[in-house]
């Protein structure tokens, strides 16, 4: 099987005055179609920098990323932005909804870029909130949700394009504990749906809903397996309590 998402001997480095920071020390790792991983770590762990190259934000400097057997490093700028459009959905920890818009179409965005015509994207965005619970808000703004709802508006666009991997930076991290559950038990119910599920967090009982923990400490990775491995470092009791 051909991994979806695959690091070869990643190097991520930048130049601050004259200190190389190594953001992404030698990495190698790979994730299949349908798997649900955490990539967990500290404030400068090098998650993020995984999460922006994994999201064709950011190229490596050196070593390979492959998207569904496609050599992302070589991509040119537009490259990116189509494979980001066609092939990742991104749940933000902040939403990114667009205020001025109304949920219908917030969630039509990814199939304005992908070029879809206006019926279609907009009966694709109805079915999307229906989804996720709010297709009786189809017309409202932003501004009238609570953050839970506007995170499930999120995750309703992430969805919209049928991406091959939906990407979850902290997706929790601006909610109450209660409604974390919920859009956690959400990112697992699309898990068993067939999805594949690739979660960016600082917090271990979060990961711990993953099936699989990739822990990382100064850019590189000290585990890789089972969240139910006691190596994880992860605790499934009490999580989000």
């Amino acid at each position: 099987m051909t991994p979806l998402i695959e690091f070869r001997d990643l190097c991520k480095t930048y130049v601050m005055g004259d200190t190389i920071v190594r953001a992404a020390d030698h990495i190698s790792f790979s994730v299949n179609e349908g798997e649900f991983v955490a990539i967990v770590g500290k404030s400068g762990s090098g998650k993020s920098t995984c999460m922006n190259i994994i999201g064709c934000l950011d190229v490596p400097t050196s070593g390979e990323y492959l998207l569904d057997g496609r050599n992302v490093g070589a991509m040119s700028k537009n490259e990116l932005s189509e494979i980001r459009n066609a092939k990742l959905g991104f749940i933000f920890q902040q939403y990114n909804l667009l205020p001025k818009l109304d949920l219908l179409d917030n969630v039509a965005v990814p199939l304005l870029y992908a070029g879809k015509g206006k019926r279609e994207r907009r009966a694709t965005a109805q079915k999307m909130l229906e989804r996720v619970g709010l297709g009786d808000k189809l017309h409202n703004r932003p501004n009238q949700l609570s953050g839970g709802q506007q995170q499930r508006v999120s995750i309703a666009r992430a969805l919209s394009n049928s991406p091959s991997v939906i990407l979850a930076d902290e997706p929790t991290g601006a909610l109450d504990s209660r409604t974390g559950r919920e859009v956690l038990e959400m990112l697992q119910a699309l898990h068993k749906e067939g999805n594949t599920v690739v979660l960016i967090t600082h917090d271990n009982s979060i990961a711990a809903t993953a099936q699989r923990i990739i822990r990382l400490e100064d850019g590189r990775v000290t585990f890789d397996g089972p969240a139910s491995d006691p190596k994880a470092g992860v605790e499934k009791a009490g999580a989000m309590a």
